[in-house]
């Protein structure tokens, strides 16, 4: 059964939609697809403070799943045009329970 997962990480980036596309290109094969998400429904939420970007990756998966997209969110981040400062777990907090509960009913296929 899906749950919803929280990661988080902090860029050294000027840009706050280039991480977020390369995070679903490392998911669904490119930043722009039709759905469903083909590995796990999510959402990713940038804010800029102290000149650091700040990312929060809401996404569903099965339990089992958890690592093989935590470990590609966190490829994702360590490739690009930015400094990765950190990376890591997080939990769902009560601003985004809504959108958690729009993800686990979000369709998705089959993958690996």
């Amino acid at each position: 059964m899906r749950q919803v997962y929280v990661h988080q990480a902090i860029l050294d980036s000027s840009s706050q939609t280039a991480p977020g596309a390369a995070i679903t290109t490392a998911l669904c094969g490119h930043w722009e697809h039709e759905p469903p998400c083909p590995l796990a429904p999510h959402h990713t939420a940038a804010r800029t403070e102290d000149g650091r970007l700040h990312l929060r990756v809401l996404f569903a998966t099965e339990p089992d799943r958890v690592d093989l997209v935590r470990s590609r969110i966190d490829e994702a981040l360590a490739g690009g045009d930015w400094e990765m400062i950190s990376s890591g777990c997080a939990r769902v907090n009560a601003g985004e329970r809504d959108h958690a509960r729009r993800l686990l009913r979000a369709n998705r296929v089959k993958s690996e």
